[in-house]
């Protein structure tokens, strides 16, 4: 479908493609990884004819139709969702269009000749608007929305009313719809929510189409890939399976390289030793000479680029009292409709607890709520003794003062640290050399990112509040994060999609839905083993209102501690003569 042929392309004295060739194969589905910087966007513009090779060649197929959803979209307003979502940029609409006016002609023509013309073409046109979709593409349109988050209510609103996030998810239904060759995705999973997420993996590994995927999330890049494509310090390397294999693979591949750089050095290092033992003797003149063209000629082995990620070590949290934060009946809405009522929470000392929910459904609410951010309407928030919060939400992004430099604003919460301190603190977040001086203003996403984890490290919290703190993240970063905050023992409250990162540090989940907040124990594989399908199955009788009394038997929650991997088998239902046994207590909060 696509090659790439010892493609090279540089920037100023940067080169970021070195005679990178690829192949890309009907049906195949293309992770590619690497570094923030190492190209992927320029190989997806070389693609699109975006980008000019500086050298090599791009072939395509012939009338291959690319589908390419990027991460900034330009204002799409003057139609509807469902309007968006059905313009797939084939001849449909003027197939429709001309299908309306030879509708209309029949009705009024009265030649014989003409009304057998016109019928002939309404055939035609008709054979061809079936054979584009357009009979049934409402319907897909209404399901792949619906996949996507989109309530049938959001369907008919205009396009230019929708946030970002929601504003990308129409434009990923139009692509999909579009049902191209090959489909190029950017970070398609930053705006969605888990169920949405999930959604669009069966999509993917069910769509017919070839696939090439720019993504930090590692589960999703296991789910969906077929073939991962890592750039490296400028070259291309390919690993067959999905994204653990290629880890396993990367490192073998690293382990051989290494052992070729030290191979290769210490022949080197022979050749050198050998010309500075023989240089001024005349009988070993030319195999001195024969010994230095050898070194020139030797095409150098370079040992494997370190993964750039952030060296984060959280410092060790100053003890809090034991109840962290309690919210207390708290109400809490928007305007005159209530999101939370009676809203009741404990947060205590040690809990590691990830928000999971549909978006929309208050999880970034609550979050705030928790951090003192905004305040309910109704009820009480008390907070317990020495606890000191820390929080990154993209508003803490936003709050950094763009004409600041990094270094300055580091400087602005680090009190009387040494200059030289927080130089060093910013290098570990691979701000590195004269970008310490880089004003806020240009810095990339993943660099202000960087810049507000640095802030919270030096405050050093025992409470910390991170709401989708991976988004700007490449992989290598994220996996950094993941470790230090599995080793952080303070209070920690989670609002992320990266299902990896989850499983990895959460105890407890929150699962909010409908203005309640149900809290159990375990982490994001947990919930899904086994608690989401009894939460589905409440939700979906809740709809349908079907108010039936609870079944006589009792299914015990499992400890955090113990938490099995399927769900525990009913008792059996007691006998006239013996106790009944208790119901188990509810894991609903408010």
């Amino acid at each position: 479908m696509i090659t790439l042929h010892n493609v090279s392309k540089y920037y100023g004295k940067q080169d970021v493609l070195k005679e990178v060739s690829l192949h890309i194969s009907p049906g195949e589905r293309l992770g590619l990884v690497g570094p923030n910087g190492a190209g992927k966007s320029t190989l997806l513009g070389l693609m699109l004819d975006t980008v000019e090779p500086d050298s090599g060649e791009v072939f395509k197929a012939k009338n291959l139709r690319l589908g390419y959803l990027p991460q900034e979209l330009l204002s799409l307003s003057g139609r509807t969702v469902l309007e968006l979502a059905m313009e797939t940029g084939d001849s449909l609409p003027q197939v429709e269009a001309e299908l309306d006016e030879v509708h209309r002609l029949l009705s009024v023509v009265r030649d014989e000749a003409e009304l057998e013309e016109l019928l002939s073409r309404q055939g035609q046109l008709q054979s061809q608007f079936e054979q584009l979709g357009g009979y049934d593409l409402e319907a897909r349109a209404s399901r792949v929305l619906a996949g996507l988050g989109f309530t049938q209510e959001r369907l008919n609103r205009d396009v230019g009313e929708l946030s970002g996030g929601w504003l990308m998810r129409a434009a990923l239904a139009r692509l999909l719809l579009s049902a191209p060759d090959l489909i190029l995705l950017d970070e398609p999973t930053n705006h969605l929510d888990l169920e949405s997420l999930l959604w669009l993996e069966g999509y993917l590994v069910t769509n017919p189409a070839a696939l090439l995927l720019v993504s930090h999330d590692r589960v999703f890049l296991d789910k969906v890939a077929t073939r991962i494509v890592e750039l490296d310090s400028g070259q291309i390397y390919t690993y067959g399976g999905n994204y653990s294999h290629y880890v396993e693979q990367r490192e073998r591949r690293r382990e051989s390289q290494r052992a070729a750089f030290e191979s290769q050095q210490e022949r080197i290092r022979q050749i050198e030793d050998f010309v500075a033992r023989n240089r001024t003797r005349k009988d070993r003149a030319k195999q001195v000479q024969g010994r230095l063209k050898m070194l020139e000629k030797m095409e150098r082995v370079t040992l494997p680029a370190d993964d750039q990620a952030i060296r984060l070590e959280l410092p060790p949290a100053e003890p809090s009292a034991k109840v962290v934060v309690e919210m207390l009946n708290l109400e809490f809405g928007y305007g005159s409709k209530p999101l939370y009522k009676d809203l009741s929470l404990v947060l205590r000392k040690g809990d590691r607890l990830a928000l999971l929910g549909r978006n929309g459904e208050g999880k970034s609410t609550l979050l705030r709520l928790l951090s003192g951010q905004v305040e309910p309407k109704k009820g009480r928030r008390l907070v317990g003794g020495r606890v000191k919060m820390g929080v990154f939400s993209q508003h803490t992004m936003e709050d950094l003062n763009p004409e600041n430099t990094a270094l300055g604003e580091l400087g602005s919460v680090a009190g009387l640290m040494a200059q030289g301190l927080q130089r060093s603190i910013l290098g570990a977040f691979l701000f590195r050399g004269d970008d310490v001086f880089k004003k806020v203003k240009v810095l990339s996403g993943g660099e202000r990112a960087r810049l507000v984890l640095a802030k919270l490290l030096i405050q050093k919290p025992n409470f910390l509040l991170l709401d989708e703190p991976t988004n700007h993240l490449d992989i290598a970063s994220r996996t950094v994060l993941e470790h230090a905050l599995s080793q952080y023992d303070g209070t920690l409250v989670l609002i992320s999609h990266d299902r990896h990162l989850i499983n990895a540090i959460a105890n407890q989940v929150a699962y909010v839905n409908a203005g309640k907040v149900t809290m159990l124990p375990g982490n994001y594989d947990d919930f899904e083993r086994l608690w989401k399908q009894g939460l589905d199955a409440d939700a979906i009788k809740a709809k349908a209102k079907l108010d039936a009394p609870p079944p006589r038997s009792w299914k015990p929650r499992p400890r955090p501690s113990r938490l099995r991997a399927t769900r525990p088998a009913a008792p059996k239902p007691p006998t006239k003569s013996g106790p009944r046994p208790r119901r188990a207590k509810s894991a609903t909060a408010g």
